[in-house]
């Protein structure tokens, strides 16, 4: 069951159940100097876990208690039209309708966030910078099929989420590339596209780069 609950159920970055691959042993601490919220996470091409091979996430929340974002350029077999006809919204516009919803991450896939631009007057959103919002309620659904939602959206289901310490380790283990993420990079490029285009606005050309692990 697709859920889009009206009070704010943002999932903190220790909710159970999240990205089930395990941390070395020997974690960074957080009183590292690292800071990925708002920052894009570039897979390596060493990175084969299903879940995540050839994808940029976008670090929505990260503290001492972990991290979560939304996977921006995985697309799921279903549209936006299937998530109104699921969740009783009525919207006859086909461009709308025909919008892709993506993977968000192997966390709670049966929830939905919107994460967009500009900030709306939305009954739960998380603010995570003076542009992007990542919101959780029903009401910017209805927004969106009405024609008058935010400008720009990735509408996912579910998340990625990392427990403490754990995303440091994974960049210290070089499993991903970072890069302070830009409206463009999330919402404007081509979903193919976006992960090639991320490493790109690094200097890193991925069709370069081999399967081993390393600093770019």
């Amino acid at each position: 069951m697709i859920k889009f609950p009206s009070e704010d159920h943002t999932p903190k970055p220790n909710t159970e159940g999240q990205d089930k691959r395990p941390a070395s042993a020997s974690t960074i601490s957080f009183t590292d100097p690292i800071q990925l919220k708002n920052q894009l996470l570039i897979a390596m091409p060493s990175l084969d876990d299903p879940n995540f091979n050839h994808s940029v996430t976008y670090v929505c929340e990260h503290n001492e208690e972990g991290a979560m974002g939304i996977t921006i350029n995985r697309p799921l077999d279903v549209t936006l039209g299937d998530i109104f006809d699921h969740m009783k919204i009525s919207c006859s516009n086909s461009s709308i309708r025909s919008r892709p919803v993506f993977m968000g991450g192997p966390v709670a896939l049966e929830r939905g966030f919107v994460l967009h631009t500009p900030h709306g007057g939305w009954e739960s959103t998380l603010e995570i910078t003076d542009e992007i919002g990542l919101t959780t309620s029903k009401d910017i659904l209805q927004a969106l099929a009405d024609g008058a939602g935010p400008a720009r959206a990735v509408i996912a289901l579910g998340y990625s989420g990392w427990s403490e310490g754990q995303l440091e380790q994974e960049l210290a283990d070089n499993t991903w590339l970072t890069v302070a993420a830009t409206t463009e990079l999330i919402f404007d490029y081509p979903v193919e596209e976006r992960w090639a285009a991320a490493a790109r606005s690094l200097g890193v050309d991925m069709n370069l780069l081999s399967g081993e692990a390393g600093h770019a």
